[in-house]
């Protein structure tokens, strides 16, 4: 029988024992991924919001038709804009859902 490769190789270790074999508590409920989907939404934001700001133009008379250009004619720049857009209402409502869960488990409270 072939060895596993992903519990010998150096690199494939490393994301095996980070990701896959990684020793988690029995309590921890889907609840509990909405840290990481903050994370994603974050990131998300920023990439999206860096790629929008390449084809603005900061001027009042030029602003609108610049946004109007990016979904126009700068290619997926409406999917780009639309990303963006409902990204941060997806990041607001996983933040109300993380910060609920650290209230109703009383994660904020004291435990010796």
């Amino acid at each position: 029988m072939a060895p596993n490769i992903r519990k010998h190789h150096p690199l494939l270790k490393m994301i095996n024992n980070s990701l896959i074999d990684l020793p988690t508590p029995s309590n921890i409920s889907a609840w509990w991924n909405f840290g990481s989907l903050l994370g994603i939404c974050l990131m998300t934001q920023i990439i999206t919001g860096l790629l929008m700001a390449t084809h603005y133009t900061a001027d009042t008379t030029l602003a609108f038709t610049s946004v109007a250009h990016t979904c126009r004619n700068v290619q997926f720049g409406w999917l780009i804009r639309n990303l963006h857009a409902n990204g941060a209402s997806l990041f607001f409502i996983c933040i109300y859902l993380h910060i609920g869960r650290g209230l109703y488990y009383g994660s904020y409270l004291f435990k010796e």
